[in-house]
């Protein structure tokens, strides 16, 4: 489904600053003691944290249920002179051959899963994909962003060569944004190419992924802001969620 949007999705992210991003999830990893070793990002659309954390030093996979969105991210990691493996799965059936220092769900990842059933398959997944001592670090738009920022809302915007609109419906009762996209692409010959994407994102509380996460067995669970050391404002718009796979001591 994400054909033509994945074609034109950096072009609409182009003003993200991935590289402050990348940055950011370095510091957390590095907080948890984590070296410049084997990490897994799942969702990670056309690559643009999966790169510059190679970039970093990380021995990077990069897991997408998109084959869109990871041809394009393999163009850029190619264009880069960088080889990373990317390959195309479902995070909540997350199986690779190797297990892992660090798994991350970055960029909303989280919010396409919509109950604590999707969640718990997906961290038992990434558990079980860890080394001991290992880390799983993600980030999600928080129930205020869903509800206030992105809500029932129309946003539209225009470049040179690239339009969209953008209405989006929040649902009250099931806990859900709704996303309607109509992107209009200029061609060559001043005719306009319409894309439309329809997703929908769910809404978390942190209490609610915190318990889940201790069930399976994580460790050391913490809570950031946006891109902060440091605890989460009442109006935060994105959470960074960290928790850890404990060490059995050897007898």
């Amino acid at each position: 489904m994400y054909a033509a949007f994945a074609s034109v999705y950096d072009r609409l992210m182009a003003d993200v600053d991935y590289t402050a991003w990348a940055a950011f999830y370095h510091a957390l990893m590095e907080r948890y003691g984590i070296p410049r070793g084997k990490v897994c990002e799942c969702a990670c659309g056309t690559g643009s944290l999966t790169i510059p954390l190679a970039k970093l030093g990380y021995q990077m996979t990069g897991v997408d249920l998109s084959a869109d969105m990871l041809f394009e991210a393999a163009q850029k990691a190619r264009r880069e002179g960088i080889g990373i493996p990317f390959v195309k799965q479902d995070m909540r059936m997350l199986n690779l051959h190797r297990h892992m220092d660090a798994v991350l769900c970055t960029n909303d990842g989280i919010n396409y899963l919509k109950d604590g059933e999707e969640l718990t398959q997906f961290f038992t997944r990434a558990y079980e994909t860890l080394r001991e001592g290992g880390v799983l670090i993600m980030d999600l738009s928080t129930p205020y962003k869903l509800r206030n920022v992105l809500g029932d809302h129309f946003i539209g915007d225009e470049t040179e060569d690239i339009a969209y609109l953008w209405q989006n419906r929040y649902h009250l009762q099931q806990r859900y944004v709704e996303l309607n996209l109509a992107i209009f692409v200029r061609q060559q010959d001043e005719t306009y190419t319409r894309i439309g994407e329809y997703q929908k994102q769910y809404e978390h509380e942190a209490a609610e992924i915190f318990d889940l996460l201790k069930t399976i067995g994580f460790e050391r669970i913490g809570l950031f802001g946006d891109k902060r050391m440091e605890q989460p404002r009442d109006e935060e718009n994105r959470w960074f969620i960290t928790a850890r796979k404990p060490v059995i001591p050897k007898e």
